[in-house]
């Protein structure tokens, strides 16, 4: 659904360019031709640099993350500016099947991946991710969190299903590696498990542990849940206060200059592996290469538990 979405976005603001492109040289404007092109890229640099002016007021208050200079701050801009158009304008709308999930026959025994991705985004956030792990044969689904809208908590089916997934093809528990929103899905369906055999590790990467200031403008179910202290994180947080240490098997990644997670340390968790990631912004923290290396790190970890003691899953 979300591809579908983000094609008519696409399209619509491509046939607008070369509408006005078309009336400005027929109307013998040429030059103004690059104006729509200009103006619509202009925009869109200009909204997230407003993100990133948020960001910078709402850090001035007690939070402990140090604080981004103007030049970290001014990085992160020109990051994400180049960043998310490939991802929403690009990979997402149209090649959301282009890597297909890897759990073939030879899975069996080795560590996998769940992908699961945030907000108003599809599989496709992964597709560098899922090229790179399919030509070194280390297994892996990605899912697609839908209703797009719908509350966080209606996704733990579809983690549990791609969980299992891996589980069958593998013998072994998997990572979960988790984008923004992502890491709540996975935080969730977590909560609700009894086995401690599930999950090896849960990598967090911008997710919004606390909520988000940004948040409070979003009328959606998912995005009133992201909100500062929401009802829902709380109760969250309950559930998970009755297992002893329940953030010790999850590293953090959150960021002093995340244009959409803030302020930065609502993207922590106590006890948690927390870890600090400088001058890059949000969808772009995606592809950071620290990120990439403490997922090897958990990949080459020795199997805990021998994939024959590992009860099977029901289906």
């Amino acid at each position: 659904m979300i591809a579908r979405l983000q094609q008519a976005i696409t399209l619509t603001m491509a046939a607008l360019v070369v509408g006005w492109a078309a009336v400005c040289i027929f109307g013998g404007r040429g030059t103004w031709a690059f104006g729509g092109l200009a103006l619509l890229a202009g925009g869109y640099a200009l909204v997230i640099g407003a993100e990133f002016v948020l960001l910078a007021q709402v850090h001035r208050r007690d939070d402990p993350t140090p604080r981004a200079g103007a030049a970290q701050l001014l990085r992160a801009w020109l990051g994400e500016v180049r960043t998310a158009p490939r991802v929403f304008c690009w990979r997402q709308p149209f090649f959301s099947s282009a890597e297909p999930d890897h759990v073939d026959g030879s899975a069996t025994g080795r560590r996998g991946i769940v992908f699961i991705h945030g907000f108003f985004c599809n599989r496709a956030l992964w597709n560098p991710w899922m090229a790179r792990l399919r030509r070194r044969g280390v297994p892996f689904v990605a899912v697609n969190l839908e209703p797009v809208l719908g509350p966080i908590d209606a996704y733990r089916d579809i983690v549990d299903a791609a969980v299992r997934r891996i589980e069958h093809a593998t013998g072994v528990a998997p990572l979960l590696v988790a984008h923004s929103m992502g890491g709540l899905a996975a935080r969730d369906w977590w909560s609700a498990q009894t086995d401690p055999y599930r999950v090896h590790r849960i990598v967090t990467i911008g997710s919004p542990h606390h909520g988000t200031w940004l948040a409070g403008v979003s009328r959606a179910r998912n995005g009133r849940q992201m909100r500062l202290g929401s009802d829902w994180l709380v109760a969250l947080a309950r559930r998970e206060a009755e297992r002893a240490h329940p953030y010790r098997r999850y590293t953090c990644f959150y960021g002093n200059c995340d244009n959409i997670v803030f302020p930065p340390s609502v993207a922590t968790l106590p006890g948690a592996d927390n870890r600090l990631l400088t001058t890059v912004a949000h969808v772009h923290m995606v592809y950071a290469q620290a990120v990439a290396d403490e997922v090897d790190r958990w990949l080459a970890a020795p199997i805990d538990v021998p994939a024959a003691e590992i009860k099977p899953p029901s289906v």
